[in-house]
């Protein structure tokens, strides 16, 4: 049985500047947190981080059904597809060494992969693989219901599997010629840095953006289906009298999609991405050159554009802000940093109502509310 919110904490580590509708940043976070948890999510977190490492903090819900546990905010949760942003960086930073080119097609580094149903790998280049402008189709398995859970929860599948899938589909569109969410093409990217590299894309992930950014909170656990601890049950809602716990599963892409990380590394990830800490400059610019999404993707993300593994979305104070959300296994996280890296702010919510297209847009829309509100606490936004 669902419970109403039983904590709501804000901690105001620095003092409060105006916000929005002349609120000061920690009410505004505690109230977009309070509106999320409004439309049924069990569980939020939320930690905005101001210019020179102010930071406000807030939660609300539960932890867990039926027990009145708290919100932790320093839970860990799935990372999920903000991942995809891990990947992207450590292919820009192979490509400044000169150890591959965006332009390298699919071909030259994955020979006889890419091909059948219509696919082929000589003409995708890595560059398309990173702004899904591909074309390859997706089919990841995954549970539509309760029962379905149940039964793959435990699935363990390799990459190999994962691209043989997308193979048998005919592509979506030629290459460079549309814009198609493809996870394949990620599962693609991890088998072309470990074939450059010599080491799984977790392990570069690690040297490369993890250590020299201090990200201690953020780990790949492989095909383990449990999280460390502390955090919050994650919730799938399939429809009417159908919120299962999901917390306990191996996430479909094993190498990709088993980080794990809190609300504290994520703001650190993108303040240390945009703020010049990881790639070059031109590598960092050509991140940030974007192209329009889909129709489909833009009921999501109004106004949203594409680059090399990160999203520009606008701001309602002008400007935009540079953001991957991730969503698997019922934790949905958004996330946003100014152009400039100076504020960030990361929203978790452990309860994914999905269930239909029209909760699906709405839990979208106060997330990103929150998102929005945060990085204009300080006026204007910066690209």
């Amino acid at each position: 049985m669902a419970l109403g919110v039983v904590a709501l904490l804000a901690v105001d580590v620095a003092p409060a500047v105006a916000g929005p509708a002349g609120s000061s940043p920690a009410e505004r976070l505690r109230r977009d947190a309070e509106a999320i948890r409004a439309l049924g999510v069990s569980g939020v977190q939320a930690r905005a981080v101001g210019p020179g490492g102010r930071e406000w903090v807030a939660v609300s819900g539960t932890a867990e059904l039926g027990t009145g546990r708290p919100v932790r905010p320093d839970g860990y949760f799935r990372m999920a597809s903000t991942s995809k942003t891990l990947v992207a960086v450590v292919v820009l930073q192979l490509e400044a060494e000169g150890r591959l080119s965006l332009d390298d097609t699919v071909e030259h580094w994955l020979p006889g992969v890419v091909r059948g149903g219509g696919n082929d790998g000589g003409r995708i280049t890595v560059r398309n693989l990173l702004q899904h402008t591909s074309g390859i189709h997706d089919d990841l398995p995954g549970y539509t219901t309760p029962e379905e859970y149940y039964q793959q929860r435990y699935d363990v599948h390799e990459p190999e599997e994962l691209v043989a899938r997308a193979m048998a589909h005919a592509p979506d569109f030629r290459p460079g010629e549309g814009w198609g969410y493809s996870n394949t093409g990620y599962v693609l990217l991890d088998m072309i840095i470990e074939r450059v590299s010599g080491r799984p894309a977790h392990r570069e992930v690690e040297d490369r953006v993890l250590r020299p950014l201090g990200l201690d909170q953020t780990r790949w656990v492989g095909t383990s289906p449990v999280l460390p601890r502390p955090h919050a049950r994650a919730y799938e809602l399939f429809g009417p009298g159908a919120e299962v716990d999901v917390t306990e599963q191996v996430p479909v892409d094993h190498e990709n999609l088993s980080w794990v990380t809190t609300t504290r590394d994520e703001n650190r990830l993108f303040r240390g991405l945009l703020g010049g800490r990881l790639l070059p400059a031109r590598q960092l610019a050509a991140m940030r050159r974007t192209v329009p999404v889909s129709a489909e993707v833009q009921l999501l993300w109004p106004g949203g554009r594409y680059g090399l593994g990160l999203v520009e979305r606008p701001l309602s104070c002008g400007g935009s802000y540079w953001s991957h959300e991730g969503g698997d296994g019922g934790y949905i996280t958004l996330n946003g940093v100014t152009g400039d890296g100076r504020r960030s702010v990361v929203v978790s919510m452990s309860e994914a109502r999905g269930d239909s297209l029209e909760h699906v847009v709405e839990q979208e829309g106060a997330a990103s509310a929150l998102v929005d509100h945060a990085l204009c606490a300080g006026g204007r936004g910066a690209r």
